[in-house]
């Protein structure tokens, strides 16, 4: 899928400033495509300013050195974030993962704008720039670049090359492709550096989070003749081993690296007692879909939603859900 830019560019031609959001517990490719898109309407003159829903997590600070993206309601209050002419929410196209900001974008007056590559998808009001098909919402912004022809500074590079990175899981998942590869050697000519964000992104765990890691897998399930792993983390999991919630990150990963299974899901449990459910799957199963029937979403072989709980309930739900899929 191609996506047609040209209607965006009398958006930014006739606008000065902008505010950029992305979803709820950003991750590489929400943050970096944040900053690839500052640094792109920066170098066109433009004003900008970053503001999430929720903190940045802090094994990703790094991509942003000088603290510049902000979490609403923390010294950002709903004024502040209505003062702008271009509100522009990248990397999701769903209301509940903009929890509170989302009734700011709801209501603001300012011109909404849409880029995202998520298959599932709410109508929030915006002109979208979509494709299902891309790797990530970073390549997209690296599209912007060329088709503004903007110079892509090292710290672009640096941000979008890590949202791409991750988005493929270092570039060995399904979606990445021939241009995926020329992108990220684009990025690579503009200054980016694998060998050390890789290092930086995933070479510098705590001692904290594979305590986690050994607790957590050691307990993995498997269901529905072995098409279907599953691990559970609980907040005792988390206050026993010092770890944090972005210690879970990639942690169910590791249950579809078992012979046989076609799907897995980690199930973490929430300070509020509800349960974050992360859905993987291989080729042929839509995890979206399932992800769905709970008010979540993502993409095709990969997505979350958050179910009530208690634990033993939201996974018994899954359970139904996933293996229902399976059989058909």
């Amino acid at each position: 899928m191609t996506i047609n830019w040209e209607p965006l560019r009398p958006i930014i031609a006739g606008h000065q400033r902008f505010v950029l959001s992305s979803h709820v517990r950003p991750d590489a490719d929400a943050l970096g495509s944040e900053l690839g898109m500052a640094a792109l309407l920066e170098g066109m003159g433009k004003q900008v300013r970053i503001v999430n829903p929720s903190s940045s997590p802090a094994n990703l600070l790094f991509l942003d050195p000088t603290q510049r993206i902000k979490k609403f309601g923390d010294g950002m209050t709903s004024a502040e974030a209505f003062d702008t002419d271009v509100h522009m929410i990248l990397d999701t196209s769903a209301w509940g993962q903009l929890t509170e900001l989302g009734g700011v974008i709801k209501h603001t007056k300012a011109k909404k704008v849409l880029i995202d590559h998520h298959f599932s998808s709410d109508d929030l009001g915006a002109v979208e720039f979509k494709d299902t098909s891309a790797e990530a919402t970073g390549a997209l912004v690296f599209q912007l670049f060329r088709f503004f022809d903007v110079p892509i500074t090292k710290a672009a590079a640096d941000a979008l090359f890590c949202a791409i990175a991750t988005d493929t899981g270092w570039f060995r998942f399904p979606s990445t492709t021939a241009n995926t590869l020329r992108i990220a050697g684009d990025l690579i000519d503009a200054g980016a550096q694998p060998n050390l964000l890789f290092q930086v992104l995933y070479e510098q765990t705590t001692l904290f989070r594979t305590k986690l890691a050994g607790r957590v897998l050691s307990t993995v399930k498997l269901d529905f003749d072995g098409q279907l792993a599953y691990v559970t983390v609980t907040q005792q999991d988390f206050a026993e081993t010092g770890a944090v919630p972005a210690d879970t990150e990639d942690l169910v990963n590791e249950c579809l690296k078992i012979s046989g299974t076609k799907a897995a899901f980690i199930a973490i449990e929430q300070p509020t007692k509800s349960v974050k459910i992360s859905f993987r799957s291989r080729v042929g199963l839509n995890v979206a879909a399932i992800a769905e029937r709970f008010g979540g979403g993502g993409h095709k072989q990969a997505a979350g939603a958050i179910l009530p709980g208690p634990v033993p309930t939201a996974i018994a739900q899954v359970l139904t859900a996933i293996k229902a899929a399976l059989a058909t």
